[in-house]
């Protein structure tokens, strides 16, 4: 299953928090209190944005963390990478593959490919999409009843 790790997760949730207030100063205190995260999750994840360049850091009695970009610019994409690496589905997705089939593998094309589609759709989503309220809720879906396929009736009757 494609997922990304609980940390993208909760890096999400702390920029769409600091997207709903982009000039304002934000603390790793503050943050950790309105997401109900641990702060030192937070304090890394600032951390790790304001390495990037995502984030601008300020030192002293009001310092804090703002974005360094609008959220319309920040996309999906980026924060995915910033926290995890950069994305692939497979091994040779990357481009600098160490597989030991790539050279008679006839699929890598089709997974480079793939992979490419993903990421085009994650940069179509930016942290501006992330922070506004959802115009309809999505339904939830039962994974489990479509991993097991459809219920058939009880012919015992």
């Amino acid at each position: 299953m494609l997922r990304v790790s609980k940390l993208t997760d909760y890096a999400t949730v702390v920029l769409t928090e600091m997207a709903r207030d982009p000039d304002s100063v934000h603390t790793a205190a503050g943050l950790a209190e309105r997401t109900q995260l641990a702060r030192p999750t937070v304090s890394k994840l600032l951390k790790q944005f304001a390495r990037e360049g995502m984030l601008r850091s300020f030192r002293g009695a009001h310092g804090g963390y703002v974005l360094a970009e609008a959220p319309e610019e920040i996309t999906a994409t980026r924060i995915i990478d910033t926290v995890e690496g950069p994305m692939a589905m497979t091994e040779c997705s990357l481009g600098d593959s160490q597989c030991e089939i790539e050279a008679v593998c006839n699929i890598g094309h089709h997974w480079r490919r793939i992979n490419q589609a993903i990421r085009n759709a994650l940069d179509e989503v930016t942290l501006a999409d992330l922070a506004a309220p959802a115009a309809v809720p999505l339904p939830r879906m039962d994974l489990r009843r479509m991993v097991a396929g459809p219920v058939k009736a009880d012919r015992t009757n």
